[in-house]
């Protein structure tokens, strides 16, 4: 009978359990185990199938018989009998039921052992296919399968179970057989893991797929017990590989080899497949090779095992990875090295070596690292990576590696080893890449080896060869850190070898001329650090010199030889590096610390030159201010906390008062910002430039946090003692805060950046605190300018670099409405902060105090806000009287209250102090620069209605300007310098591409004051015109002398060179384009003069005629031809002006015979528009003469047109008007152009005007000479 046949001889009506249950109820007493068998057994035999028995047997359920329902007393007292009922009535059924089937009683325990296990693990198969694949049971199923198979070892220990034929019918079931499944089995000793490694030929195909399956299964969570199972099943099949794999006896029978290389095997393709995993980066993978990571520590994994066979298994896995896929060669090495650094390198390769390590000593792993190193093919990347990690985690590292690269390089010289030698080389530079503190820098390395008479290469010229040629073959692989060490500190080479070494430095630094590197930029004490193979900056590297030649100092009392060397062969970087790092003010200490001996010493060494020293004395002698001592900031300690802790408790110094603690206090700020800004002060060669990117701001997060502090503690600070004493009465902590805040320049760039944002971007939402704070901050840095760094815009709308409140001021943009009010509140406070504080100096340092451009902005904005300030415009000062003293409290007073700055800006315009600055230059605000900040308003946005507007201007122009005098940025009382100040504003504006015109985006050309002030420029110039006056004596005629002199001016500015290049003609083409729309814009009759001679007014056209042929011919488009526009407006200008004379038609003909000879683009252009301008021309003169003729000139231009008309109609009986042969050409080419005809007529006309080419020729002579290559 097979093993599929059915157990359930007997059918099932009711359980065993409801059977007995009301016999459990009637029962009086316990009876004896014999009888209650008996009676149980009859039972089975009517009504109860083996398969269901052992369910309920093993059943946890408390309904089952088994198990006592009456408490834990009873339990305890029944459990040793219901166990031992329960296997006894297991094996008398299975007995019963065998012979009754006919089958051996074992065949059937399997079975129905199987199809109780199918049953357990298989409740949850629907859910694991729709969800993701379970690799552990569930709690229940493990509670089930546990009793199962406690049973099954009773069934074992009754001989009623055979394990292999256990096994043999699970694998049979199961093509992945289920890996907890199998710990159980091992665990109970039902069928060990050792056994199936023995009899499953397949095992290694499901054994590792399932190891990798359930390592990359990840427990759901609150699954505490299934975490804890999961490591369980791991360890245990990693324990009986690792012991079958590895413990073996030398008489091990051919068998038990097979058996150990297979766990081998599969150890080792799990090795593999975390090796990949590390390689790829497998970001679903990476919990499960860490989980796998974790399974080789010693204490999982070699309970079953014993010390021996662990370090076999672990040597053997080191091997093997430090050997896995060796695809990089040595020169890949050479130039990636620096990318295998341990801060670079995986974490689960880290982890697996510290792992692999953790039973060996560093003298062993070293060794067993050579000897891989000399008997393998490597994994460079892998075995330096290594190497890393020993250094790092084994402070005695150090010592071991360096003996072992001392043996390394004593083979290579013996045998002339490259194989040595390039190991060699290689473990040095990955020791120093780790840093000082965990291996000597590679220069050191290099000059312990070969940098003396006793270097392994001294021996003979044949090893210094050997040396040199390595090292010429390792160039072209070469990082450039390593060749500017080899250039600097050179092998030892004996004289007469020297050629030998010049040859090695020649071919290094070609390479680095190459790679563009420089040798100068290299520091003393220069180590190869692995930040991405990337040199330090310079400073930063200065610095770091200065700090190890003082430590040096300090050890030993001598200056270093590195020191001495450089100060003779290395004197440019000595000079322009090292000294300005070692000479940086700061503040001294009273008794001479390491730093100032060291000072001393290259002093009396003549190393320091006489001027540098004194410098330095004075610089320091100012930073003594700064009397306080700095306290060291707790590295556990977050800066940023640290920070607001220290800004606070200034903020209640200042408010005590307390001086001395302030200074102390502001050391600590300044450490503290030293560690958030790391950056060191810049030399004092010349002054710093600070770049400011006004429209991306670079600072990161954490600069703008620090700076936000710093600003809202200062402004808290100025509200605080504001409310005390106006400046003139506070304390000097406000400058001394400012000054500590300049000796960071990286720190300064983050708060000029932060301040270009809040006034640029965010003026409109501050508070008149922060105004208040942020106004005094800015008139401090102002006041320290003396030292502090410069400032160029980004992009460089400036031609050169400006001072730090000079660079904020164009932040204030005064276009708009909303901008003005910011503006004017914010330069009013400053302003007022700037002439409180600087009451009781000498008038030279006051002046530190008040920004320039900001006291323009107030001359420029308070007149325009406040139309009460115009009926009181700053006059004459002298000195500040004592009604100045008596007002200073008031003013700031009225500044210090955020009602109104209206108050205040009022307040401070009828101040004397105020009245006075308007005499010094440079707080004088001169007529273009007004107009160049009334240019940039937007009309739309404007505070200013158009009638308030137009009334200001003009009370701009000729109340304040006009009679002002030249000094101080007027006119001096001349129409006609006013009028050229308003043309070049307009021109400049419209011409001007990246100039702070453009510096707000936000305005548009078309919306801006610019037709407003073209506007006044055409009142101004046609009061001069019909007053005959220009502010001096002279005629009219001056007016269009002067304005035709300007354009030509500007026109001769723009060309600088005899032969223009396209750049320049374009800019010429755009400066005369923009002259002809002004022109158009200014009355017709400016431009013809009118000459009185003898009592009778003539015209006089030679400077319009000069003025066109000269330059508007540059601009004709199309070529050689004036637009319609321009010829109307000339032409215009012509008639209005002869009304001006006795006989107006008279001059008229005059004027424009002149013009038919002399200006021939003139009449080519009038011809070609005649029929559009013709009715608009005659319109005008009846207008002006009515009724006399039009004059001939003019009607010939009419009968040309007419004559050339007919011909185009073929009357060619016309006769020929009595014109110029120029005007008769061009009528008869405008009459055919477009046209082709090609009639008799024409060919008449031509013949006609063959006689007169030569005329024609001179005219065109004229033309042609003067037009535009």
């Amino acid at each position: 009978m097979s093993l599929s046949a059915s157990c359930e001889s007997v059918s099932q009506k009711r359980t065993l359990s409801s059977l007995l249950d009301g016999r459990v109820v009637k029962r009086q007493k316990q009876g004896d185990g014999q009888r209650l068998q008996e009676a149980t057994m009859q039972l089975l035999e009517q009504q109860q199938s083996l398969c269901s028995l052992l369910r309920e047997v093993g059943s946890p359920d408390p309904s089952n018989i088994f198990h006592t329902q009456n408490g834990e007393q009873k339990q305890a007292e029944s459990e040793g009998i219901s166990s031992a009922i329960a296997g006894s009535l297991l094996v008398c059924e299975l007995r019963r039921q065998a012979s009754q089937l006919g089958v051996p009683m074992p065949v059937l325990s399997v079975k129905m052992m199987l199809e109780r296990l199918m049953e357990i693990t298989g409740t949850e198969e629907v859910r694991q296919e729709e969800d993701k694949r379970r690799e552990l049971l569930t709690s229940s199923q493990r509670v089930q399968l546990r009793v199962l198979l406690e049973s099954s070892k009773d069934l074992l220990s009754q001989g009623a179970l055979c394990p292999k034929l256990l096994w043999q019918e699970y694998r049979r079931d199961q093509r992945l057989p289920k890996l907890e499944v199998v710990h159980h089995f091992h665990f109970h000793n039902i069928v060990t893991l050792k056994y199936i490694l023995e009899s499953d030929e397949g095992v290694k195909l499901w054994l590792v797929s399932q190891l990798k399956a359930l390592c990359s299964w990840t427990p759901p969570q609150r699954e505490e017990e299934t975490k804890q199972v999961q490591q369980k099943v791991l360890s245990t099949v990693v324990g009986v590989l690792v012991g079958t794999g590895f413990e073996l006896s030398s008489e091990a029978a051919a068998a038990d080899r097979r058996m150990s290389l297979l766990c081998c095997s599969m150890l080792d393709d799990m090795l593999f497949w975390l090796l990949d995993t590390v390689d790829k980066s497998v970001t679903l993978q990476t919990a499960g090779a860490e989980l796998w990571i974790q399974i080789f520590d010693a204490s999982l994994c070699g309970v079953p095992a014993s010390v021996d066979t662990l370090q076999c298994f672990f040597t053997h896995s080191l091997t093997q990875t430090l050997t896995y896929k060796p695809r990089l060669t040595v020169s890949d090495a050479i130039t990636l090295q620096n990318e295998w650094t341990f801060a670079k390198a995986s974490r689960l390769l880290i982890s697996l070596f510290r792992q692999l390590a953790v039973i060996f000593s560093v003298e062993q792993l070293l060794c067993h690292l050579q000897q891989v190193l000399e008997t393998h093919e490597v994994n460079w990347k892998h075995v330096l990576c290594f190497l890393s990690t020993l250094l790092v985690y084994n402070p005695c590292a150090q010592t071991s590696l360096s003996e072992l690269l001392s043996r390394l390089l004593s083979s290579a010289f013996e045998g002339y080893d490259l194989e040595n030698m390039i190991t060699a080389f290689l473990l040095a530079r990955q020791g120093a890449l780790e840093g000082p503190a965990i291996f000597p820098s590679y220069s050191n390395w290099l000059k312990t080896s070969f940098g003396g008479v006793t270097g392994f290469h001294a021996s003979c010229k044949k090893s210094l060869v050997f040396l040199l040629k390595f090292m010429s073959d390792l160039v072209p692989f070469e990082p450039p850190q390593y060749l500017k060490v080899h250039i600097l500190q050179p092998p030892y080479v004996p004289v007469k070898h020297r050629s030998l070494l010049m040859e090695y430095v020649s071919l290094a630094k070609t390479r680095l001329a190459d790679l563009k590197e420089s040798v100068e930029d290299m520091g003393l004490y220069e180590d190869v650090s692995g930040a991405g193979g990337a040199s330090l900056q310079p400073q930063c590297q200065s610095a770091q010199d200065v700090e190890k030649a003082v430590s040096l100092f300090e050890s030993t009392g001598r200056i270093s030889a590195t020191v001495m060397e450089a100060s003779i062969f290395r004197r440019p970087y000595f000079l322009t590096r090292f000294l300005p790092a070692l000479l940086t003010p700061r503040m001294l200490p009273v008794k001479s610390d390491a730093q100032m001996s060291f000072i001393e010493a290259l002093k009396k060494a003549d190393k320091i030159p006489a001027a540098h020293y004194s410098s330095y004395v004075e610089s320091c002698q100012k930073q003594r201010q700064q009397d306080g001592s700095a306290v060291c900031l707790d590295t556990n300690d977050d800066p940023l906390e640290v920070l607001k802790s220290q800004l606070q408790e200034f903020r209640e110094l200042v408010v005590e008062g307390n001086d001395r603690e302030m200074s102390a206090q502001l050391s600590r700020i300044s450490h503290t910002l030293s560690v958030i800004f790391p950056g060191r002060p810049d030399e004092l060669i010349g002054q710093t430039v600070i770049k400011l990117h006004i429209n991306t701001p670079p600072s990161p997060e954490l600069h703008v946090k620090v700076v936000n502090m710093i600003l809202r503690n200062f402004c808290q600070c100025m509200l605080d003692t504001s409310r005390a004493n106006p400046p003139n009465k506070q304390s000097l902590w406000a400058s001394r805060f400012v000054s500590v805040l300049l000796g960071n320049t990286q720190l300064v760039s983050s708060l000029l950046h932060r301040l270009w944002d809040l006034f640029y971007n965010q003026g409109s939402a501050l508070s008149a605190a922060h105004l208040l704070g942020l106004a005094a901050f800015v008139v401090h840095l102002h006041a320290s300018m003396s030292h502090s760094p410069l400032v160029q815009l980004v992009p460089p709308i400036l031609p050169k670099p400006v001072a730090f409140g000079e660079a904020l001021s164009f932040a204030l943009v005064c276009s708009t409405h909303t901008n003005m009010l910011f503006c004017v509140r914010l330069c009013v406070a400053a302003v007022c902060y700037g002439i409180c504080r600087g009451d009781s100096l000498p008038q030279q340092q006051q002046q530190d105090y008040i920004l320039s451009s900001l006291y323009k902005k107030l001359l420029y904005l308070i007149p325009r806000l406040l139309p009460e300030a115009r009926r009181a415009p700053i006059t004459a000062g002298g000195p500040i009287s004592e009604y100045q003293e008596e007002k200073l409290p008031g003013l700031w007073s009225s500044a210090t209250d955020s009602n109104t700055w209206r108050k205040t800006a009022w307040y401070l315009w009828r101040l004397p102090a105020f009245r006075q600055l308007q005499h010094t230059p440079q707080y004088q605000l001169l007529f273009s620069e007004w107009l160049a900040n009334e240019l940039r308003v937007q009309r739309s946005e404007d505070v200013l209605s158009d009638p308030e507007r137009q009334e200001y201007q003009q009370w701009a122009c000729l109340e304040l300007y006009l009679s002002r005098v030249e000094e101080q940025g007027g006119c001096g009382g001349d129409m006609k310098i006013l009028c050229s100040h308003l043309l070049n504003a307009i021109m400049d504006q419209q011409l001007s591409n990246h100039s702070v015109e453009k510096l707000d985006h936000r305005v548009s050309e078309r919306g801006t004051c610019l037709s407003d002030i073209l506007s006044r420029l055409q009142e101004l110039v046609y009061e001069m015109e019909v007053t005959d006056l220009s502010g001096c004596r002279g005629s009219r005629a001056d007016v269009c002398d002067f304005l035709f002199e300007l354009v030509s001016q500007r026109c001769s500015s723009t060309v600088t060179s005899a032969s223009p290049s396209i750049s320049t003609e374009l800019s010429l083409q755009h400066t005369l384009n923009t002259w002809n729309r002004v022109l158009l814009a200014l009355p017709a009759v400016l431009f013809i003069k009118v000459k009185c001679d003898g009592g009778m007014a003539t015209l006089e056209c030679d400077t319009l005629i000069q003025h066109i042929n000269q330059h508007q011919r540059k601009v004709c488009s199309p070529a050689g031809l004036l637009s319609c526009h321009l010829t109307s407006h000339f032409l215009r200008g012509v008639l209005c002006a002869s009304v001006r004379c006795g006989r107006s038609g008279e001059e008229v003909n005059k004027a424009w015979s002149q013009i038919s000879l002399r200006c021939p683009l003139l009449l080519v252009s009038t011809v070609h528009w005649w029929e559009r301008l013709s009715p608009m021309l005659l319109s005008l003169w009846h207008r002006l003469c009515d009724g006399e003729p039009l004059p001939e000139q003019l009607q010939l231009l009419t009968d040309c047109q007419n004559w050339a008309c007919s011909l185009e109609k073929g009357l060619s009986s016309s006769p020929v008007p009595a014109a110029a042969a120029l005007l008769l050409a061009t009528s008869l080419h405008r009459a055919c152009q477009g046209r082709g005809s090609h009639n008799q007529g024409f060919s008449a006309a031509l013949n006609v005007l063959r006689p007169l080419t030569g005329t024609m020729y001179q005219q065109n002579k004229v033309f042609t000479s003067r037009s535009p290559r």
